[in-house]
């Protein structure tokens, strides 16, 4: 493991801090050569990041190429709005004055601290977007994926001086360093747990934070919603990087008269998917990260099955490849810790409901999610659905998109996280929105 000596990330920091009066100089033309630069040189290691991306996890191939897609897209983006992003906003004009407008003006300094699981979405997103801004940008990576950091860094320290972006790897002394600097924003992707711990540390300096969390995101299917489709979409959520993202679907409600035409179709699309000649692939899935998380989800589902879950589709580990086949559960109750914890993992539930009525007062009861996942053909069962409940996104007849579309802003609520970013959202997030009246 590589481990950043408290003098480096010291003298980073204090460098960074007389750098970001010159960074918050640049005009839109250098912030998009830094970009563009920064694009460049993720897709010369291409190849790079996917093999490291294998090594770490076992992650397929195509998933892996799709995540550093995904970062240039953003790159994209950014490069071709930030000129737009800069501009004053102007606002109605006073009666006692010359004009008033918002001006954007960076932070500052800024710490990124990335997860494991898709770390270009939880580090190169939003260092393009703090970049975009005018910011000097720390990122502190997860330690799980060895391999991809060691190309990140690479790719960090080729684009810029550290001045302006440095990479600080290490364990939890490093993040505890970096959270003991008083950085203008932290920017932190992991559990709710640990986002307490970051805002509480955040606070000491009153820095500025953003959290993107994740907690247990629900699904409904409207009685009568084509099985196969939602099947389709919610079996896939467990197949992509085997359930291990902050938006994954973590439980279902299925009406009681669909319950088992979907758990069929959810065997079928699993069957489909994932088995060749009768036998389930070990290959082209991605790995639980590492024993802890996979002996944690064998405990849910033991836990849950020792109190009087069955299993409607799926129920085999592989714990020489740390390989779980997407699971769907029927039968679980509240004194199950699968009802409770956040699964991150491929293991699945499902709840039958007899009135969306019950089914809002259960969400309503509980943290609000990152996602909320709603299938239905029917307009006033999706207004419903949104109106009595509260996430920090949806999906209505598949899962992710809100995520992927980056118009939106994405981010949690409450248990699920504080702030947003994405496109124009990230820019204002990694700004500060500076009022100015001009009087006569």
């Amino acid at each position: 493991m590589v481990q950043v000596a408290v003098e480096k990330i010291h003298d980073i920091f204090n460098q960074q801090m007389k750098h970001q009066w010159e960074m918050r100089q640049t005009n839109a033309s250098e912030r998009v050569e830094m970009l563009q630069r920064l694009k460049t040189n993720i897709l010369a290691r291409l190849e790079d990041l996917i093999a490291a991306s294998i090594k770490d996890y076992k992650t397929p191939r195509m998933t892996a190429e799709h995540q550093v897609y995904a970062a240039t897209e953003a790159i994209d983006y950014a490069c071709e709005h930030v000129a737009q992003w800069m501009e004053p906003e102007r606002v109605e004009q006073p009666k006692d004055g010359k004009g008033a407008y918002i001006v954007y003006e960076s932070r500052g300094t800024v710490c990124i601290f990335g997860t494991w699981n898709s770390p270009m979405s939880v580090t190169i997103h939003p260092l393009t977007e703090a970049l975009a801004a005018g910011n000097c940008v720390v990122i502190k990576p997860s330690e799980f994926n060895p391999h991809y950091n060691a190309v990140l860094q690479q790719i960090i320290e080729a684009t810029f001086d550290e001045r302006q972006v440095a990479f600080v790897q290490g364990e939890a002394e490093t993040s505890e360093q970096l959270l003991k600097l008083p950085f203008s924003h932290f920017f932190f992707t992991g559990s709710p747990r640990v986002g307490k711990i970051v805002m509480r540390e955040a606070a000491n300096h009153l820095s500025a934070v953003t959290l993107e969390l994740g907690g247990k995101s629900p699904s409904i299917i409207d009685k009568g919603y084509d099985v196969a489709k939602a099947a389709q979409a919610l079996a896939f959520g467990k197949v992509l990087m085997s359930g291990q993202f902050c938006i994954c679907p973590d439980y279902l409600f299925v009406h009681e008269q669909d319950v088992e035409a979907f758990a069929a179709a959810y065997r079928a699309t699993t069957q489909g998917l994932l088995y060749e000649n009768g036998e389930i692939r070990t290959t082209e899935r991605t790995q639980i990260v590492n024993d802890a998380h996979f002996n944690r989800l064998k405990g849910l589902y033991d836990d849950a099955m020792s109190k009087g879950a069955v299993v409607l589709s799926g129920g085999t580990f592989d714990d020489v490849n740390r390989l779980i086949e997407p699971t769907l559960l029927g039968n679980v109750t509240e004194d199950m810790h699968i009802a409770h914890e956040e699964i991150f993992g491929p293991l699945t539930f499902l709840k039958a409901y007899t009135s969306l009525d019950e089914v809002l007062h259960y969400i309503q009861q509980r943290p609000k999610p990152l996602a909320f996942y709603v299938f239905s053909d029917d307009e006033a069962f999706q207004e419903r659905c949104l109106r009595y409940t509260s996430s920090g996104g949806v999906t209505i007849n598949g899962i992710v998109q809100h995520n992927t579309y980056l118009e939106l802003p994405f981010g949690g609520v409450n248990n699920s996280g504080l702030g947003s970013f994405h496109g124009i959202h990230g820019f204002k997030t990694f700004s500060h929105a500076r009022s100015v009246f001009e009087a006569y």
